[in-house]
């Protein structure tokens, strides 16, 4: 991705290592569970806390010595991205005479505190729709790279746009409805749910990058030759399916809350064929699937298209018959 010296947002907050104190206890099996949860969608980050103990507690801040160059490097980046997402984002709500709030992009060291609770660095990205802020320590990119296999710098800006996704549900009034839904069902329903808000952060994450590939910088595309199959790579990697079956040798369904490996990068796909909203109710969606979905309509449109092959074939037959008898 083109990106040096290009425009950074200005809705950029960098914070130093939290030293309130982090609730703590659960064991390692609490902490499988909250690396499956680590993409954590809505903003709903209470869950994870409550897993991982409760007990919040008030956080200050110490500011660290952290400009390295790795670290300049990765934050002049992310900012690039996060004023991308604001045209884009402010662009389709106007298009639809709708305003927008721009997000703001808080980078964080091992923990922090936000309206929702306070985290670690291992609960990942997230966003909180408390305070409309994407939290990230960018020392997630390493963490994508060298545990999952997700280089370049297109991945990590997938998993940005992905939480501004969540942004955009909660400016739309998607996260509030689904919110309302979780004392009324159980938890394995809820779950179901949680999975068609993320593949939904996922195919706006797609939108994003289909408008980000027709833009240029100093005359060249912004997006370069392999950039969307780090996306995909990152998607993969972050699927439910496959975090479990690391974590723990198998899977469990009910389980999930972001989706499979397979459906996060349908989801994405799908988003950057079409670029807009339309074509991404996940919730109102069959089949989360999209891949064997598409396989079927392709089975179904080649039958058709061979039935009526075969029709017209037997029609100009019995048509010759007749001229000649």
């Amino acid at each position: 991705m083109r990106w040096r010296g290009d425009r950074q947002s200005s809705n950029v907050e960098e914070r130093g290592r939290s030293v309130g104190k982090i609730a703590s206890g659960g064991g390692i099996g609490i902490f499988l569970i909250a690396i499956i949860v680590f993409f954590i969608s809505g903003g709903d980050l209470s869950t994870v806390t409550d897993t991982l103990g409760g007990g919040i507690t008030p956080a200050t801040y110490e500011t660290e010595n952290v400009a390295s160059k790795e670290y300049t490097e990765e934050k002049e980046f992310a900012s690039v991205v996060f004023a991308h997402l604001e045209d884009y984002w402010n662009e389709e709500f106007e298009k639809r005479g709708q305003s927008y709030q721009n997000p703001t992009l808080v980078l964080f060291t091992d923990s922090v505190d936000s309206a929702c609770g306070q985290a670690s660095s291992q609960v990942g990205p997230f966003y909180c729709p408390a305070d409309q802020n994407v939290y990230l320590d960018l020392s997630f990119a390493s963490e994508l790279a060298n545990n999952y296999g997700a280089t370049g710098d297109y991945a990590m800006a997938y998993v940005i746009a992905h939480e501004v996704g969540h942004h955009v549900q909660n400016q739309l009034g998607i996260t509030d409805q689904l919110n309302k839904l979780r004392n009324q069902v159980s938890e394995t329903e809820y779950n179901r749910y949680s999975v068609r808000l993320e593949l939904q952060a996922d195919y706006l994450a797609g939108c994003f990058s289909k408008y980000l590939a027709e833009q240029t910088y100093q005359g060249q595309p912004i997006l370069e030759a392999g950039d969307i199959d780090e996306a995909i790579t990152a998607a993969n990697a972050i699927g439910d399916d496959t975090l479990q079956k690391e974590a723990q040798g198998y899977a469990v369904p009910d389980s999930f809350t972001h989706g499979t490996s397979q459906q996060r990068i349908s989801w994405f796909k799908r988003g950057y064929k079409y670029g807009d909203l339309e074509h991404g109710d996940t919730f109102n969606e069959k089949n989360l699937d999209l891949a064997t979905a598409d396989h079927e309509n392709t089975r179904q449109l080649a039958g058709i298209f061979l039935h009526a092959f075969f029709q017209r074939a037997v029609s100009i037959i019995i048509n010759f018959t007749s001229l000649n008898s």
